[in-house]
């Protein structure tokens, strides 16, 4: 039974058609993943959904009375409240029907006869309601769930005020799962969960009765929870049976045929254009010309097809053999506070280390402090003097946003002739008009093509990479893991994705708040 219908949706931002006239049907029990590269439009349609947002056209249905609950981590929450009073709020409408069932026991006290059994009565539903939901037992109901996300570790008394962003993330998000609605949006559910928290959900989702929609950049996480995906793309939101990587195989067939339909509309268009711009001024062939230019004024031009271009990354490996690559000595990290616990490290020429933890806890500032971007706050940490740094940040940032990649690219590198810089691009799959696009006009994905373009021409012999997954499509992260592989040098890497990490990194490195 489908518990949400969506027909015709369209919708724009920020000059682009994230959806032209789709359809979608959702059916009541239905564990959807949402994908789609960065920008695709995957939240807007989340928040659509949970009716947060209007389209700009079409028709959301919804099942009369539909609860749906909504993953909002910029949400504000009551500073006062505790937690566990926070959380007692999932069953706000318990403590009503207690109510209810209370004021009628003192009303028995003076009514007798038909009145008396009307209230025994209705008392007795509301007492099997109460029952059914096991509300004399609630506190053991919130922990089970919200132990299971680690809130027992910053304790159910504690003043949500004093939380930090992370705490507040898993709050919400426990507070959620207690709620159960018929349908519940979950948008990177995982940002702010440790390993075994995320293992936790895993088990969770997994035994959920009722519907959810769930966007995830954790692909491992996908394919464990969902059994549909939904995919925006090219304008399009489509359906598929299966988990993430029985979607892959299904895309890949799909997208082929809808490159093909779309070349097949581009030459039809063009030979339209052509006979009109060949025959509209003479007055024999005017009419014939008009008439094709009616035709071309029916068409309903298919979006440009987003290509996932082939890549092939290779860091150059500035040889150093030696054990003391990097040794850092309780090193503490922070701006006006310190974030995490001291940091003892000690990296040889071929160390690779995989430093793991939730948003927000502070792996980037490690690394910013090991790159003397932001000063340390406490003891010491050393790089062997010849060590040379490749460096890839997660924040997409260029100086200069409307220079061109070409520009961009031979920038760093002056001396580069054109074809050079051509070649090089190309290799990491910047062809054609992407290589002479303003780089604030490229994806997220393109962007880190781009330097990771400049870094496959920027000798080193330890790379630092912090959450440079982030922003790839399937091929370029398997091209990304193949060079970290053959890599020789020593690896810092900053990851929220264990499939990525685990088949590339030696040594792990949890990351605990202070």
């Amino acid at each position: 039974m489908s518990i949400l219908e969506i027909k015709g949706l369209t919708h724009r931002y920020d000059d682009r058609d994230l959806f032209v006239k789709s359809d979608l049907t959702v059916n009541n029990g239905e564990h959807i993943g949402v994908v789609g590269l960065n920008g695709a439009g995957k939240s807007t349609f989340i928040n659509i959904v949970a009716g947060k947002l209007v389209q700009d056209e079409g028709e959301i249905k919804r099942q009369p009375n539909l609860r749906i609950g909504y993953l909002d981590q910029h949400a504000t929450l009551d500073k006062s409240l505790t937690v566990m009073e926070y959380l007692r709020g999932a069953f706000s409408y318990l403590d009503e029907i207690n109510a209810r069932l209370e004021k009628m026991y003192e009303d028995m006290g003076s009514a007798d006869g038909e009145k008396l059994d009307k209230l025994i009565e209705k008392s007795s539903k509301l007492q099997e309601q109460l029952d059914d939901a096991n509300f004399y037992d609630l506190d053991s109901q919130i922990k089970r769930v919200a132990n299971g996300l680690g809130v027992n570790k910053f304790g159910y008394e504690s003043i949500i005020g004093n939380l930090s962003g992370g705490e507040r993330a898993k709050l919400m998000l426990s507070k959620l799962l207690l709620e159960g609605q018929d349908l519940t949006l979950l948008d990177e559910p995982t940002n702010f969960l440790d390993v075994e928290h995320v293992e936790w959900l895993i088990k969770f989702l997994n035994g959920y009765k009722k519907t959810f929609l769930v966007i995830s950049h954790d692909t491992l996480f996908l394919n464990q929870v969902a059994k549909t995906i939904v995919s925006i793309e090219n304008g399009q939101i489509r359906k598929f049976s299966g988990n993430y990587d029985q979607y892959l195989v299904q895309r890949e067939i799909l997208n082929k045929q809808y490159e093909d339909d779309y070349n097949r509309q581009q030459a039809e268009i063009k030979r339209l254009q052509d006979y009109i711009d060949r025959n509209k001024a003479r007055a024999a062939t005017a009419g014939m010309a008009n008439s094709r230019k009616k035709m071309l004024d029916r068409i309903e031009v298919m979006a440009k097809p987003i290509v996932e271009h082939d890549c092939e990354f290779s860091f150059p490996y500035l040889d150093l053999n030696t054990k003391d690559m990097l040794i850092t000595t309780d090193l503490k990290v922070g701006y006006d506070h310190q974030l995490i616990p001291d940091v003892n490290l000690h990296l040889g020429s071929q160390s690779k280390v995989w430093i793991r933890g939730t948003n927000g806890v502070g792996k980037t500032t490690l690394v910013k402090t090991l790159l003397r971007k932001i000063p340390m706050l406490g003891g010491r940490f050393l790089f062997h003097p010849a060590a040379k740094i490749g460096y890839i940040e997660q924040d997409l940032n260029f100086d200069n946003r409307s220079a061109t990649a070409y520009n961009v690219y031979q920038d760093a590198f002056p001396r580069a002739s054109q074809k050079e810089v051509r070649s090089a691009l190309a290799k990491v799959g910047l062809i054609g008009e992407l290589a002479i696009k303003p780089v604030g006009n490229l994806s997220g994905g393109e962007m880190m093509r781009l330097k990771l373009a400049i870094m496959c021409q920027t000798p080193s012999n330890i790379l630092i990479l912090d959450e440079p997954t982030n922003h790839l499509d399937v091929k370029a992260k398997r091209a990304l893991k193949q060079a970290i592989q053959s890599y020789d040098g020593a690896l810092i890497l900053v990851t929220h994705e264990p499939d990525f990490a685990e088949d590339v990194c030696d040594v792990i490195i949890d990351i605990k708040a202070k």
